[in-house]
């Protein structure tokens, strides 16, 4: 049985990587070279714009408001995928920095090893664990397999999130001539994107170039992350999963960062699946939703996927059957500006 690897990427959009945006200029050399070895999915959607309307369907394929508004809570009918391979005898870890994805929300659910962050030491600046430290946190569960059972591991960055404060060198590979100091950057969030001022273009512009150098900083994270699994030996016998629970706006609907839309922008995400024994890479063009992460997921364990499932494995692929679409939810505010109620 093959362990099976969850990699999500905060607000990450689709149109970043290379792969999917036919741009000579990548922001993700790394996840454009694994798709000689993957599954790739074009018209993936997330359930929602964002984290709280999102992660129900990637960890419990089920709709934000399908137990009513629960303002982040996990409810316990809500059964995570952690809980179905835990039952179906895998070791299970996570590791993330998601304030709302947190075991005082109930997110801990069928993990044998639960990190998320939420004792340690942040910043107003990095309100967050780095992907680095995530994936130290990481090496440590998979030191711990020893190869007579098989392991579920999720591990989610949030680097690519607000507030933009990317390290110099991934500013200086966007540009070379990139000189802003933190003051400037954090800036940036205060004045332009906290306040979703969009009427200066050219700051909207700069706010998008901070968010391209933190794009290259996670994909240098997902690199180190499958190095890790090949130096422990897993690469080999591993399927990981990559997608993000929403993407950012920049503008594109009159507004910036994630709030409560269902534009293209932030709820067409990246969908991959690699496999190192895939001969060559393949491009699926079938709409698909992120629900259905969990239910490949258990499909991959070889477990029933759990019956309140609203999402259907991706696997057969011939098998899949698109015709009932895909669906999205989100609460908003109408009160001069759209604003989500939670993150």
């Amino acid at each position: 049985m093959k362990n099976i690897v969850l990699l999500t990427i905060d607000t990450m959009r689709r149109d970043s990587w290379g792969s999917y945006n036919g741009k000579p200029v990548s922001y993700t050399p790394f996840l454009d070279e694994i798709q000689g070895h993957s599954i790739r999915f074009t018209r993936a959607y997330s359930g929602g714009p964002y984290t709280q309307a999102a992660f129900p369907g990637i960890l419990s394929s089920s709709h934000y408001l399908e137990y009513g508004k629960t303002r982040g809570k996990c409810p316990a009918q809500r059964v995570l995928v952690s809980e179905v391979l835990q039952k179906a005898g895998f070791a299970t870890g996570a590791f993330h920095s998601n304030a709302y994805l947190c075991g005082f929300f109930g997110w801990n659910k069928g993990w044998d090893v639960f990190y998320d962050s939420m004792e340690a030491k942040v910043t107003e600046r990095v309100p967050y664990t780095r992907a680095r430290e995530i994936n130290r946190k990481a090496a440590s569960f998979l030191r711990r397999q020893s190869g007579d059972r098989p392991f579920f591991l999720w591990v989610h960055y949030m680097d690519v999130h607000e507030p933009y404060m990317p390290e110099e060198k991934y500013r200086k590979r966007i540009d070379p001539a990139f000189d802003i100091t933190e003051d400037e950057m954090f800036a940036v969030f205060k004045q332009v994107v906290l306040k979703r001022d969009v009427s200066d273009p050219q700051k909207v512009a700069l706010a998008k170039k901070l968010y391209d150098a933190h794009t290259l900083e996670v994909d240098d994270a997902a690199r180190e992350l499958f190095g890790m699994l090949d130096d422990y030996g897993f690469l080999d016998n591993s399927t990981v999963i990559v997608t993000a629970d929403h993407g950012e706006e920049f503008g594109e609907h009159g507004g910036l960062s994630h709030d409560g839309k269902m534009f293209d922008e932030l709820v067409h995400v990246p969908l991959c699946i690699y496999q190192s024994d895939l001969a060559e890479g393949k491009v699926v063009d079938t709409l698909v939703s992120t629900l259905d992460v969990s239910p490949t997921i258990a499909w991959l364990a070889g477990a029933e996927q759990d019956p309140s499932w609203q999402g259907r494995s991706l696997f057969p692929l011939e098998a899949y059957d698109p015709s009932e679409g895909v669906y999205g939810e989100a609460m908003v505010y109408h009160c001069g500006v759209n604003r989500r109620d939670c993150e």
